[in-house]
């Protein structure tokens, strides 16, 4: 891969009223929600992010979500302070399944139909996962998110999110980081660390650039299902580039 591929542009598309995919997967980590305060759920930034999906929803592309636990619990640092890691792993699931709670009570302050739907049930707070049935939310213009990771112990978010993907027939995995794209190194301690505009799947695995872990890029690979990693912290990035501007990478075949 040249330099210029790893530091061009994408090209611009300024048709805003024909959005690029018509269903996408959107995967943010917990740590999103939590800001700057170092734990748990910070409302506002919660609701800065429900804009950002309303903003696409309402360009009628149709959102898939799933937000990971890490900042409630995460079930690998349970284990590695000496917990059975699987039940660690349940925690984090449950640590989802709040964080998918307080998105759907954002968006729906905002006026977006939203559907909790958790891989572990519990029918009290949320519907169980049901692939037709979620796919119908999608098809009626609600917002699905996707809890308790698959529901089994050592799979992370990141696989839960490809697998959901998958499942739903969304077009693109859209990958909500700090930092605007895939770099070949972190471009927080290196200062000439160069950005990639497209990798392949196999260069993510092969140097370890860390988009996702190495089983959800295994199976977005196997199903051609691309990834798109962009800054969630970018005012109006997230619709942008279903526009066709910004910066962003992708991770394709």
């Amino acid at each position: 891969m040249t330099d210029a591929d790893k530091t061009g542009q994408s090209d611009a598309n300024t048709d805003t009223e024909n959005p690029t995919f018509k269903r996408v997967m959107l995967k943010i980590s917990g740590e999103a929600l939590m800001d700057d305060q170092g734990y748990g759920l910070h409302p506002p930034t919660v609701e800065r992010i429900a804009r950002e999906v309303k903003s696409v929803h309402d360009m009628g592309t149709e959102i898939c979500m799933v937000i990971g636990g890490g900042n409630i619990f995460r079930g690998l640092q349970g284990s590695a302070q000496g917990m059975e890691r699987t039940t660690a792993d349940y925690m984090g699931m449950l640590a989802t399944v709040m964080n998918a709670l307080a998105m759907q009570s954002a968006l729906e302050g905002i006026g977006v139909f939203t559907r909790v739907i958790s891989a572990i049930p519990m029918d009290q707070v949320c519907e169980p996962y049901i692939r037709r049935r979620a796919v119908r939310h999608l098809e009626k213009k609600r917002v699905c998110i996707f809890a308790a990771g698959t529901g089994n112990p050592y799979f992370t978010t990141d696989t839960a999110a490809t697998l959901r993907a998958n499942e739903m027939a969304c077009e693109a995995i859209f990958k909500g980081t700090k930092v605007d794209g895939v770099y070949d190194k972190d471009p927080v301690k290196h200062a000439d660390a160069v950005r990639y505009d497209r990798v392949s799947y196999d260069e993510v695995l092969l140097k370890n650039l860390g988009v996702m872990d190495a089983s959800a890029i295994a199976l977005a690979r196997d199903n051609k299902l691309p990834i798109i990693v962009f800054s969630l912290d970018e005012p109006g990035g997230f619709r942008g580039i279903l526009a066709g501007k910004g910066t962003y990478t992708t991770v394709h075949s």
